[in-house]
């Protein structure tokens, strides 16, 4: 919303729905989902009307996969370098990254007795996370550079540190069940997911300034072509 100028042109996506674009896919997801875990939230603080708090969470559970993921598909649908060839995994990543960081949330605002639901997702989220992204790396080849250099170097690690560190605290609070270690590992996790997403952002804005990021994959396309 920000891109457009001005917060009101959001609602000029809403006109027509093309599923061919993640962009208009992502507007009528958002619509959808924001309410429905509004309604959630509130029917739940208030604790009344719970048939409509229950339908409202169904609902937010179908779209939030989708919530989670489509800025990874927007990304990977530029012609950005280090964006565009991530295309399979990043959603992956970022699917792991919202999990993880939800979880991290949950260690903060939930009683530690409760917080095991949270803990769980928390380590997957973060295996998920930690795991895709090394395999898209691999995969990458030329244009995952940009991930190994620079300010994206620094922040990617600490996002990994960070991520790794709060899945392993989670665990520990589980059998500690100390208030102060649960919430340490929810600061750690909603930290290192905010810390992932500006170094792919950034290793993204440095790969598309350095034209061979996209030079070169091209010449090795036409090379292998004409074999």
């Amino acid at each position: 919303m920000h891109d457009l100028g001005r917060p009101s042109r959001f609602l000029n996506m809403l006109r027509v729905f093309k599923p061919t674009s993640p962009m208009s896919v992502g507007s009528w997801v958002l619509c959808g989902y924001a309410p429905l875990a509004l309604a959630a939230a509130a029917t739940d603080v208030a604790g009344r009307y719970r048939p409509v708090g229950s339908a409202a969470t169904a609902g937010a559970a179908v779209l939030g996969p989708a919530v989670a993921t489509y800025t990874a598909v927007l990304l990977s649908d530029t012609a950005v370098p280090s964006w565009h060839e991530g295309y399979r995994e990043l959603p992956f990543v970022f699917a792991g990254s919202a999990a993880s960081s939800a979880a991290g949330l949950a260690l903060v605002a939930v009683p530690v007795g409760e917080a095991g639901p949270a803990r769980r997702m928390a380590v997957l989220g973060a295996a998920l996370e930690l795991g895709a992204f090394q395999a898209m790396k691999r995969r990458m080849g030329l244009a995952a550079e940009p991930f190994e250099e620079g300010r994206p170097h620094r922040l990617l690690r600490a996002a990994e540190a960070l991520t790794a560190g709060g899945a392993a605290l989670a665990l520990v609070s589980s059998r500690v069940r100390d208030r102060r270690l649960a919430a340490a590992a929810g600061a750690a996790l909603l930290t290192g997911s905010a810390a992932l997403r500006f170094g792919v952002f950034h290793a993204g804005v440095a790969s598309a300034e350095d034209p061979r990021y996209t030079v070169v994959p091209q010449r090795e396309r036409l090379r292998g072509r004409d074999r």
